[in-house]
């Protein structure tokens, strides 16, 4: 089955460990949940491509870019992120995740998409079933290139941290709160925006990687730069470096100096598995030069995103934050 888009050969590609579906067959049951859901969120018919058998696999001795590159050739990106999946020495990591990133990089899209809702996303689309150690979220975004999202299917409980089921047995023990279907249903939702984003606008992104690209790349490579361009490019790189370092110290005040809440109060929401809410609202941008105006919402984005890494925090979407703001004819 075709892509979609033309010239594409799946429209999702879907990356693990073997060692995650063994046990229970994890990996095999959300694939075919997933696919469910898709057949109710697209009008169209949505091709996945899913390596069920490990038999069937490549072997190291394969010639891995003919028999992977043209199944690489994918929409949306969906990596089983678990811990055993950041594994430089292994196959999905190094020949599907990295990969993946290297090819989309350089097709008529590019890695990164804006949405119909204006905000800019990923095409990798992380699936976590396990709370990571931060070497691997480091060696994670280090890929990526940017803060590792996704969407969660973790359970946690007292001591207890493993991959939500579709049916549990004590659904209410866990401090995620979250249901095994509404998570379904936001990796289907999640997948129609990026494939929304590639069909209505899909030189957003390319453009968009190429001006962040010219900021930041031209002067680290000390590139020289003459008569009226010079001023300009300067006044655009501080501006950014400004906002950069605007963006560090909120992180920061919210996360690494707790002491702004009181004490007692952190511990009984912890106890509870209850968080603090917090709203990240849109930035404007108030120079003339709307050459800018990307970073409106890719710095709310990426703030939220940091933000969301906090297991004291509850981070409204950016979605529902700027709808609030709409009602209220802001």
């Amino acid at each position: 089955m075709e892509s979609i888009i033309p010239g594409y050969e799946y429209d999702i590609f879907i990356s693990y460990r073997q060692k995650d579906n063994k046990y229970d067959g994890w990996v095999i049951e959300f694939v075919d949940h997933l696919k469910l859901e898709l057949e109710a969120t697209f009008k169209e018919e949505v091709s996945v491509y899913f390596d069920i058998n490990p038999s069937d696999g490549l072997l190291e001795t394969h010639d891995v870019d003919a028999s992977l590159k043209e199944k690489l050739k994918c929409l949306v990106f969906i990596p089983v992120i678990s811990r055993t999946y950041c594994d430089p020495k292994s196959f999905a990591w190094e020949h599907e995740f990295k990969a993946f990133i290297e090819l989309a990089s350089k097709d008529q899209f590019g890695l990164k998409v804006k949405l119909p809702n204006g905000n800019v996303t990923n095409r990798v689309l992380p699936v976590r079933i396990h709370d990571l150690d931060n070497n691997d979220i480091k060696l994670c975004e280090s890929i990526i290139g940017g803060v590792l999202r996704g969407v969660e299917f973790i359970y946690r409980s007292a001591g207890v941290n493993r991959p939500l089921r579709s049916k549990e047995d004590k659904p209410q023990d866990n401090l995620n709160k979250i249901i095994y279907r509404d998570q379904i249903n936001k990796v289907a939702l999640a997948i129609k925006e990026i494939i929304l984003g590639l069909q209505t606008e899909p030189g957003v992104p390319v453009k968009e990687s190429a001006q962040r690209s010219e900021l930041f790349g031209e002067v680290d490579k000390g590139k020289k730069l003459t008569g009226k361009e010079k001023p300009a490019r300067l006044n655009k790189i501080k501006l950014l470096s400004g906002v950069a370092i605007l963006a560090i110290f909120i992180i920061a005040a919210l996360i690494a100096y707790p002491k702004i809440f009181k004490r007692d109060t952190l511990d009984k929401l912890r106890s509870s598995g209850e968080r603090i809410s917090v709203a990240v609202m849109p930035f404007r941008n108030m120079t003339n030069d709307s050459t800018l105006n990307i970073w409106q919402d890719g710095i709310q984005f990426d703030l939220i995103a940091s933000l969301s890494n906090s297991t004291d925090l509850k981070v409204r979407q950016t979605e529902s934050t700027n709808n609030l703001l709409q009602s209220k004819g802001l």
